[in-house]
């Protein structure tokens, strides 16, 4: 293909000719390897939840000097929270994620001593009662007051969200009830609207977009947050809209029963992806270039939806054309083949062998029956005569 039949076949000015059924079998090894990874991932590996699944603190405040992750974390470590997650965000900001710091011991902030850097903020002395109606403990006053002479900032400016898992919990369920009442709802309108078999084709494809999507997950290690949870419900929406649009065209094209019966089932619906492969690319790429603007230059929050968008949408234009559409092949060509064997056990039943020598017997006793009056008519000395020969006219003779 050169360049002009490209942006051609691109722009939707010629149909390609692509062999997309026919190396079917490249598309589901292809997807299958995708699939034993993402479950190696999701149950090796495990999902990195955020507290507001599992529960902790969330600790945030600016920051004033020079202090890198390690000294916050080594302030965190001397208080008891070996397991804080330390983050610097756009050089600052301090993000902590820990266990909930009710459980802070008292005995070890009264032995903590500021860093080097404490003394860049006049307001780091604030009083330990200044959080008392913020929800904090007095258990947890001496780390506050370190973190915050750590970053040269006042003890108020360090902001304390304490989360229990029943939140996540609580969303997690919502989501997994919601999500079985859509794919209900969907499969019995895709029945009712083309047939079974493009019902579960859809959903196969449906599976496969999550079970993947929640694969890259654990594989990369992101951190598992309800907008993950509110992204993967929106991929659910996307990659059945493009299922829908490609099966359209293939119940469209199989209407034809002389289109139908010059290629067949098979080809039919390769024809049908063919016409409709660059309609979803488009669709996907549209969809895709904002969702990356927003990976790239998104804020945290941000980021987390974009990322579950982007690889969720990919996986959902994939399993459109490659998974979709050729196990709806699949599903058919079985049926075909049970169709011949199911006529043979119940369909026309065949006449018994004794029935056939009988029947030609009585044919040939009403034959004999009908020579014999035929000769009884003419007579024993009778023969047959021959039919006589026309004569032509004779000629006029001309006077």
């Amino acid at each position: 293909m050169n360049t002009r039949e490209f942006f051609d076949v691109y722009r939707g000015y010629r149909i390609p000719h692509f062999k997309l059924i026919e190396h079917r079998n490249w598309w589901f090894a292809f997807s299958s390897v995708l699939i034993v990874l993402s479950l190696l991932g999701i149950f090796v590996r495990g999902f990195n939840f955020s507290i507001d699944f599992e529960g902790g603190a969330r600790i945030s405040y600016p920051l004033r000097t020079t202090a890198t992750v390690q000294d916050v974390e080594a302030t965190m470590a001397r208080f008891g929270y070996t397991d804080a997650e330390v983050q610097i965000v756009g050089g600052d900001t301090v993000q902590i994620r820990s266990a909930s710091l009710s459980g802070a011991s008292a005995s070890a902030s009264a032995s903590i001593s500021p860093g080097p850097a404490a003394s860049a903020s006049p307001g780091a002395s604030a009083s330990p009662g200044a959080t008392e109606g913020s929800g904090t403990s007095d258990a947890t006053t001496g780390l506050v007051t370190a973190l915050a002479k750590q970053a040269g900032v006042a003890y108020t400016d360090v902001n304390i969200e304490n989360i229990g898992p029943t939140w996540g919990q609580e969303i997690s369920k919502k989501a997994i009830r919601g999500l079985i009442v859509v794919l209900v709802a969907i499969t019995l309108y895709i029945a009712f609207r083309f047939e079974w078999t493009m019902a579960a084709g859809a959903m196969i494809a449906l599976v496969h977009d999550v079970t993947i999507t929640a694969g890259v997950y654990a594989l990369t290690g992101r951190e598992v947050t309800p907008e993950t949870v509110i992204a993967i419900l929106t991929i659910l929406g996307f990659s059945l809209y493009d299922t829908v649009v490609i099966y359209d065209k293939i119940k469209e094209n199989t209407e034809s029963p002389a289109l139908l019966a010059r290629l067949g089932y098979t080809k039919v619906v390769d024809l049908s992806l063919n016409q409709t492969v660059m309609r979803s690319v488009n669709t996907s790429l549209v969809v895709l270039l904002p969702i990356l603007s927003l990976l790239l230059f998104g804020g945290e929050t941000l980021k987390n939806f974009a990322f579950a968008m982007f690889v969720g949408v990919a996986i959902g234009a994939y399993s459109s054309i490659f998974i979709a559409a050729p196990m709806l092949t699949v599903m058919k060509e079985r049926q075909q083949e049970r169709r011949p064997t199911q006529r043979a056990r119940g369909g026309v039943q065949r006449p018994r062998a004794a029935a056939v020598p009988a029947a030609g017997a009585e044919m040939a006793a009403t034959s004999d029956a009908a020579a014999k009056s035929a000769t009884a008519k003419q007579g024993p000395g009778s023969r047959s005569r021959p039919a006589k020969k026309r004569r032509p006219p004779a000629k006029r003779k001309r006077r």
